[in-house]
């Protein structure tokens, strides 16, 4: 079966537009939540506005300030944050392309950022995460356990609404069956109480040990450890209720886990090199890979269901706007 295209036709290039004005590999990207504006960020130690409202996408900003190397950029609000190998993190205000501060802590390579709005995340070659204030810059808690750099970084909020729907939910359908209603009622309420992983905000990471730990941001005490990777673990995901976590390994492997309970559930195997990033989007878990590809899996079989071959290096990054996927080269062409 097919969609009755040809084979000349299924060949033809996606490539829509190459924006080349860095100077260096382009490392990393974030789109703002309207899909007018693509920040991206360079071994040339800038970070680069773009628009998205034109015909073409065109450079509409500059920021310049790092003395090293851009590893992560994302767009809160009005600002942009990057960070760099010089330590650092920036937060650059999106009209004036001007910074308005600068985070200062990390002893090494700062690698990933999040921010939940009021805080900002990070994680460094330190072996460190650590949870800024997003207005004053104030390191509020650090986070250490893991014994070599740590890579990627996922927030994942509480979810005590939806843990309260399902307990109703199944109490509903005891009661009809009266059938050992006490003694599932009793089940239930083991299952939920309040000490529940999803009922206290996480931060999970994911480090060149081997491991991703889910971290308890009140207390700062890791919650969870996920053990199975064979090499480092380089990028982090999860589904859209924040129940699965998705990791990706030089191992060249993907694996989901159950983020409550630590269980392995599935291996995606396919890309011949390290797995760079990994993005989630309803059923589908879309991937790139120092391989010069990207895949599309079907998260709850891991079947492949496509491969993106047109590039020519690695490809460091993936981005999915109106059901297209919009990805990055690890360098430019």
């Amino acid at each position: 079966m097919g969609n009755g295209a040809t084979k000349k036709e299924k060949q033809k290039n996606y490539l829509l537009q190459t924006c080349d004005e860095h100077e260096g590999s382009i490392n990393c990207m974030d789109l703002s939540e309207d899909g007018s504006v693509l920040v991206t960020g360079s071994d040339d130690s800038n970070v680069r506005l773009w628009t998205t409202k034109t015909e073409q996408c065109e450079c509409i900003g500059l920021l310049e300030g790092h003395d090293d190397y851009i590893t992560s950029v994302l767009i809160e609000e009005n600002f942009v944050l990057s960070s760099s190998a010089d330590k650092t993190i920036k937060k650059w205000d999106m009209t004036s392309c001007e910074c308005v501060l600068t985070f200062l802590g990390h002893d090494s390579t700062v690698n990933k950022l999040i921010c939940t709005g009021d805080f900002l995340f990070s994680v460094s070659y330190d072996k460190t995460a650590r949870c800024w204030d997003f207005d004053t810059g104030e390191c509020i808690r650090k986070f250490t356990g893991h014994k070599n750099n740590i890579t990627s970084i996922m927030f994942i909020p509480s979810d005590r609404d939806n843990d309260t729907q399902t307990l109703q939910f199944i109490q509903e359908q005891a009661e009809k069956s009266k059938k050992n209603f006490v003694k599932t009622l009793q089940n239930i309420s083991g299952a939920y109480d309040e000490d529940d992983i999803y009922s206290k905000d996480l931060i999970i990471t994911g480090s060149f040990d081997t491991l991703a730990k889910s971290w308890s941001i009140e207390t700062g005490e890791c919650v969870q450890t996920f053990r199975g990777h064979t090499s480092a673990i380089t990028c982090l995901a999860t589904d859209l209720l924040g129940k699965i976590l998705f990791t990706g390994s030089s191992d060249h492997s993907i694996r989901s886990w159950d983020i409550m309970t630590g269980q392995l559930l599935r291996v995606f195997s396919g890309h011949q090199t390290t797995v760079l990033s990994l993005l989630a989007h309803r059923k589908l878990l879309y991937s790139t890979s120092s391989d010069h590809t990207a895949r599309c899996w079907i998260m709850d079989f891991g079947d492949c269901t496509r491969v993106y071959k047109e590039h020519e290096h690695s490809v460091s990054c993936i981005f999915e706007q109106n059901g297209f996927g919009k990805e990055s080269l690890n360098k430019i062409a």
